[in-house]
């Protein structure tokens, strides 16, 4: 009889460990990313950002949750500036934003984003000493890393578009980054058949913009990366506009990160 019940008491400790604790631990968090989300931030996103204010009310609900979430898992620091929750929350916003429709995204290689109070440099031997940043991902010795103009970044969230958006242009960088290179192709998105289409349209995208023929960034014309980053700025934040000048490149976009911009 002992052993039926040693036997009873072992199959528990596995239950417990393998099914109801992870349930416990994810019960948790739910109810710590609701604890943790302001109601004076659901207003400042009214706002601040186009791309929650499009969402219909229950994915407005969705995208607390998640802005919620990034704020407990990722460190945000100011850098010769004080920074308050709103800073927090536009750099949280810029990071949802290309991945909403993405259940349980996690940027791996990222631990802690840094706010300067405006443009600042970075000695890195890839960048010519002096360079002016407003964005820059950690790479090399600086992975795991994030930098961002809080000036920048609030010109990011401005209502008059101007083509430009740092905090998103940079977590798609990261985006891009996730199969280990900066290539303006996110395999992690894009289905293998799609690739070789995918990059064909890279440049022929590239040429029209280096022939002043795109509503895109001149930014996006320097390689893929940049490309792949200021196309999907343009994306998320003039969907109108790069629907009707680049029909094709908005197709495919809305197939990579699964979401309509109506």
């Amino acid at each position: 009889m002992q052993l039926y019940f040693d036997i009873f008491l072992i199959i528990l400790f596995f239950i417990s460990r393998d099914i109801l604790y992870p349930y416990y631990k994810n019960l948790q968090r739910k109810k710590q990313i609701i604890k943790n989300f302001k109601p004076e931030w659901r207003n400042f996103l009214q706002e601040k950002v186009l791309f929650y204010n499009r969402l219909p009310a229950e994915e407005k609900r969705l995208f607390e949750t998640k802005i919620s979430g990034f704020l407990l898992d990722y460190e945000i620091k100011g850098v010769e500036t004080d920074i308050n929750d709103f800073d927090k929350v536009l750099v949280a916003a810029s990071a949802i934003i290309p991945v909403f429709r993405f259940s349980n995204w996690y940027y791996r290689d990222l631990k802690t984003i840094y706010l300067f109070p405006d443009a600042f440099t970075i000695n890195h031997p890839m960048l010519p000493q002096g360079t002016l940043l407003n964005g820059l991902v950690g790479y090399g010795g600086m992975i795991d890393k994030m930098y961002l103009s809080k000036k920048a970044l609030y010109k990011s969230f401005e209502k008059d578009f101007d083509g430009k958006h740092t905090g998103i242009h940079e977590f798609l960088h990261l985006i891009d980054m996730e199969d280990g290179e900066a290539d303006g192709v996110p395999d992690i998105l894009i289905p293998k058949v799609y690739i070789k289409p995918w990059k064909e349209l890279i440049q022929k995208e590239i040429e029209r913009i280096c022939n002043d023929d795109s509503i895109l960034s001149d930014y996006a014309c320097e390689n893929a990366a940049e490309f792949f980053a200021e196309s999907g700025v343009s994306f998320f934040e003039n969907p109108d506009e790069l629907r009707q000048n680049h029909p094709e490149l908005y197709r495919v976009l809305e197939l990579i990160f699964m979401t309509k911009t109506k």
